[in-house]
């Protein structure tokens, strides 16, 4: 439709929309530092949480983004932002009839037996609505693209922008501008829903011999570029588990587990948004994944550099840690950047060097945030020694690192990590993998990396 293309109209729009928000909240986080010595933290966490709750877009994602990325925003910010919900009120009947019917045209209802008219979720980018099969009356869940998202990614992406100048004024320690690119490209390819189709695919193909992770089925007849009709899958939220027996959540722990890290080890791609909101788990406590829009996919040096990393935080091998870093893209690395980097990895690796049953962090975190103590750790010696770049494969890489473990500890799982983790990377060849990857990438028409 050709209002709902990238117009500037539609920019302007929503930049007055954004800005108003969170521009007061944005001039006040300016002064974060500031605020965490006068006990004003609390407070603008707060505010950003009201200004950002009522709005739809992708301006909900980069929120969450910025959680995950230590330091950018204080503590207390950061804490409220990682539990912020992508769940707008879903847009009414209106909309959801314009939306079919531009993209299944306006006999759109007779190709379906039955169509909720009551959303089941409503996210940042659209909504789902339950339905039934004409044929075979199979459940399905469409998922309808709310109207304008072009603009209104290229408008927040904008913000995100002013965000993250922001913070490069007041702190040096990461130089954020591939932050920003790796962010923009990823929220771009949300858009495509029939992208998203081709992950599914992808990640169908990758888990189909995993019992414990269950992946929906695309419609294709019933799928467009804003519409993505797929089998329905029947779960609970994650949330509804936390208080379960320990058992149980510790099975919901390795399906997740297996969910994200076996397409990483075995085709090098990783689902780069673990919200809570995107998956859920069967009656018997297997995880559907339910969301492919943020994928991330990797040359599979980057895997062996990941595993490169482990070794050297195991063995203590500085130039194997130097090594890995750099084939991992960082440059410039001075003795001292590569001890705080080190700092940061033994802190992501440290559950899997011991080959027994624990919690992911056996000491509770003062921030309140996975990572957030050992992270400003780690930015105070960068900032001291001039700052890092971090290159764009770190960007969603640590993003599922840190948002999964934040589930891991939300589920105080105790599992043995190192057990699962040595399972994957058994008999590890790069070669082999990228084979792998290229035959599954082309089945599935994903683009490789």
């Amino acid at each position: 439709m050709a209002h709902e293309r990238d117009s500037l109209a539609g920019r302007l729009t929503r930049y007055a929309r954004v800005s108003a928000s969170i521009g007061g909240v944005a001039a006040r986080a300016a002064s974060s530092r500031l605020a965490r010595r006068k006990g004003q933290g609390p407070a603008l966490a707060a505010d950003l949480k009201r200004a950002l709750g009522g709005l739809k877009g992708p301006v909900m994602k980069v929120a969450q983004m910025l959680a995950t990325i230590p330091e950018v925003l204080p503590p207390e910010v950061a804490a409220e932002l990682a539990e912020l919900q992508s769940n707008a009120p879903a847009m009414g009947w209106a909309f959801v009839q314009r939306r079919m019917s531009s993209e299944l045209g306006p006999d759109w209802r007779n190709r379906f037996a039955a169509f909720e008219r009551q959303a089941a979720a409503a996210a940042s980018l659209g909504q789902v609505h339950r339905a039934v099969a004409l044929k075979g009356s199979r459940a399905l869940a469409c998922k309808l693209q709310y109207p304008d998202m072009a603009a209104a990614v290229e408008a927040d992406l904008g913000q995100l922008g002013v965000i993250l100048a922001i913070y490069r004024r007041f702190d040096r320690s990461i130089d954020t501008r591939n932050i920003e690119t790796e962010v923009g490209a990823r929220l771009r390819e949300e858009l495509d829903y029939r992208l998203e189709a081709r992950h599914m695919r992808l990640y169908g193909d990758l888990l189909k011999d995993e019992d414990s992770v269950h992946v929906p089925e695309v419609v294709d007849d019933l799928s467009t570029n804003r519409l993505l009709t797929m089998t329905w899958l029947e779960g609970r939220p994650l949330a509804e588990f936390e208080s379960a027996p320990e058992a149980d959540r510790n099975r919901v722990a390795e399906a997740l587990f297996r969910a994200w890290y076996v397409p990483f080890y075995r085709a090098g791609v990783i689902h780069g948004d673990p919200h809570p909101g995107n998956y859920s788990v069967a009656a018997d406590l297997s995880v559907n994944l339910l969301d492919f829009g943020c994928v991330r996919a990797f040359a599979p040096h980057f895997i062996q550099g990941v595993i490169d990393l482990y070794r050297a935080v195991r063995d203590d091998d500085r130039d194997l840690a130097v090594h890995a870093f750099t084939t991992w893209g960082f440059e410039r690395l001075s003795p001292p950047v590569i001890d705080a980097l080190r700092v940061w990895a033994e802190f992501l690796f440290a559950p899997l060097l011991e080959d027994r049953a624990r919690r992911l962090q056996e000491k509770d975190s003062t921030a309140g945030v996975f990572g957030q103590d050992i992270g400003h750790e780690v930015l105070k010696r960068l900032k001291a020694e001039g700052g890092v770049t971090p290159p764009r494969e770190w960007v969603f890489m640590n993003r599922a690192s840190i948002g999964l473990g934040a589930v891991f500890l939300r589920l105080k799982a105790k599992v043995n990590w190192h057990r699962m983790f040595h399972e994957l990377i058994e008999d590890f060849d790069t070669a082999a993998l990228g084979k792998r990857q290229k035959a599954a990438f082309t089945k599935a028409g994903v683009p490789l990396p």
